[in-house]
């Protein structure tokens, strides 16, 4: 099945529609870009490439594609054949420090074990320039949204983890299951292939030691904030690190001179 048909084309409208809304609150960030403007932008986690194909519509851009797993990588490169300001990044420790304008790192984050949030995090904040930009999307899993994700996950998967009565309902309370199943999506790429159980609140955290979050938001309804929407997005600016430099003061040539009064 092509990652599209779960995602923008699925069956279910509701989600159909709400995943293509994501696109749409992360494009209108660079909407601002103009055409003489050399922006060069990083999908990270790119999943089939649909954002680059959607922002190559309206904004120019000299995009680069990162996405680990395999399968997805070729959705990708087929989808953006056409490009041709659109490279396909298999290792990111190829990529220079400060490459890139902006990262994009769209429902990515919820399927990261606790190390593997941490090593994406550092890497989206090396890759950035010092005035650069990076937006983050993830899914809402606390409080009533996760209730009514939970009801409609029943229906399509009872018994399953994401479908179980009492993580939605521990979910719904604000304080979801700790323990959440890890998989591969890849040979040694771990996965946590189910969204239950991902706390944006952690994430937020975790942000905050490597980035100022200049914005946050939710999706698609902004105006009911935490209450019934389905979304999480974080603008961010990468916190500059500063360099401390311990001098012994005996090292110095302080160059002094005395004068007769």
């Amino acid at each position: 099945m092509a990652y599209a048909d779960i995602t923008i084309n699925d069956p279910n409208p509701i989600k159909s529609w709400l995943q293509s809304r994501r696109f749409l609150d992360a494009i209108k960030i660079v909407q601002h870009l103009q055409t003489g403007d050399k922006h060069r932008l990083l999908d990270f986690g790119a999943g089939d490439g649909e954002l680059i194909l959607q922002l190559a519509r309206i904004a120019p851009v000299d995009a680069s594609v990162f996405e680990p797993c395999p399968s997805l990588m070729l959705e990708a490169r087929e989808k953006l054949a056409h490009l041709n300001a659109v490279t396909f990044i298999e290792d990111l420790d190829s990529l220079e420090s400060g490459a890139f304008d902006s990262v994009f790192c769209l429902e990515v984050f919820e399927h990261l074990p606790k190390n593997e949030v941490d090593k994406a995090i550092k890497e989206i904040h090396r890759l950035l320039k010092p005035d650069g930009f990076a937006v983050i999307g993830v899914p809402h899993e606390l409080f009533l949204p996760a209730l009514f994700k939970g009801i409609f996950r029943i229906f399509r998967r009872y018994g399953a983890f994401d479908a179980c009565f009492g993580n939605v309902l521990a979910a719904f309370i604000g304080r979801p299951p700790l323990v959440r199943p890890v998989s591969e999506i890849a040979p040694g790429v771990r996965f946590h292939f189910e969204h239950l159980g991902f706390d944006y609140r952690s994430l937020d955290r975790l942000l905050q030691k490597q980035f100022r979050i200049t914005n946050r938001w939710f999706s698609p309804f902004p105006i009911l904030g935490p209450i019934l929407n389905s979304e999480v997005y974080f603008l961010l600016e990468p916190i500059k690190k500063i360099i401390t430099v311990n001098l012994d003061i005996s090292d110095l040539d302080m160059g002094c001179k005395t004068y007769d009064l």
